[in-house]
């Protein structure tokens, strides 16, 4: 995969299933981020074809719960992102997943607590051996691109340190959040210290933060000279930032999303979770549209509110006859 001159969806936790990544790409993504995935969870899985509706699943073992869903579609250009503080358990995990996507990320950036307390996401920052030894063991056992992706540390020379490091470990790309672990979303990117990044490396990196608007792919890119540009808040928001022909009104995108969700079986509770992160950003959740998303059950709920009936029953009359129901 290359990485130059690229329009790259984020990873976002309980956002970027397969309906999302498949928008993203249809609007302008070239690279769409899986949503981060525990290495714990992923070796509990097998990997399952789903004939019905197309798919690839790695689903969990005893539960039938799919952790991750995708397609021959996007095959390449999906990028799984884990989750993991072990370097021969993230290897154990990556075998599973690494044959269906185009690249496998390891996550060294994620502030919330429950990566830090499991040693994974930012902790990793601080670990400059472990992140050696987990990145060098994927490279040396895959054939998939391995990448990761970080946050800036407390001074611009660390970052820069660390980065050296991750390259000597042979990655493809690096992807580089302008904010430290404290930082709020609120608080500006520091495009100046991802620029202090790409400057000292050879390898593509992937400049992230504060990318609303399509013009701020330019922007950024110009500011920093990184080869690629990764949006996350603004692609949750509207995911047809990616457009170069201007956003596509949102309520359009909302609609497409639940189509997209209907003819991927996505999961209900995801399908509802990235709706109300949607809604929340230009609306409110007790506004009739918001009750009516939380009080939905199914897809086929969802459908309804969204004027996508029609189309909800023919992708499931389809599905009826392809399953071979007579």
């Amino acid at each position: 995969m290359e990485y130059k001159n690229k329009l790259v969806l984020a990873p976002m936790v309980r956002v970027g299933t397969l309906p999302l990544r498949l928008l993203a790409a249809e609007y302008g993504a070239d690279i769409t981020y899986g949503e981060e995935i525990i290495d714990h969870k992923i070796i509990k899985c097998e990997r399952r074809i789903n004939e019905v509706i197309g798919s690839t699943d790695i689903v969990e073992k005893g539960t039938g719960n799919i952790v991750f869903r995708t397609c021959h579609e996007e095959r390449s250009r999906v990028i799984f992102q884990m989750g993991t503080s072990d370097a021969v358990r993230a290897l154990t995990a990556a075998q599973i997943v690494c044959k269906d996507v185009a690249a496998v990320d390891i996550n060294m950036g994620c502030p919330k607590s429950f990566s830090i307390s499991g040693g994974m996401g930012a902790a990793l920052l601080a670990k400059p051996e472990l992140v050696h030894d987990i990145l060098t063991t994927l490279k040396r056992n895959l054939d998939t691109p391995v990448t990761c992706k970080i946050r800036l540390l407390k001074s611009s020379q660390d970052t820069v340190e660390l980065a050296r490091r991750i390259e000597k470990t042979g990655v493809s790309a690096l992807a580089v959040h302008g904010r430290r672990v404290a930082d709020r979303p609120r608080d500006p990117a520091k495009w100046s210290e991802i620029a202090d990044v790409v400057a000292a490396l050879s390898i593509p990196v992937i400049a992230n933060g504060d990318v609303f608007e399509y013009e701020d792919f330019q922007r950024i890119k110009v500011a920093t000279g990184a080869s690629s540009v990764m949006a996350a808040r603004g692609a949750l928001w509207n995911v047809s930032v990616f457009s170069p022909h201007g956003k596509v009104p949102w309520e359009d995108v909302k609609r497409e999303y639940v189509r997209k969700s209907i003819l991927w079986d996505n999961d209900v509770k995801s399908t509802k979770h990235t709706l109300k992160e949607m809604i929340m950003h230009y609306s409110c959740l007790e506004l009739p549209e918001g009750k009516a998303v939380i009080k939905s059950e199914t897809l086929a709920d969802l459908a309804h509110l969204y004027g996508e009936e029609k189309y909800c029953k023919f992708v499931n009359e389809n599905r009826w006859l392809c399953s071979g129901i007579r």
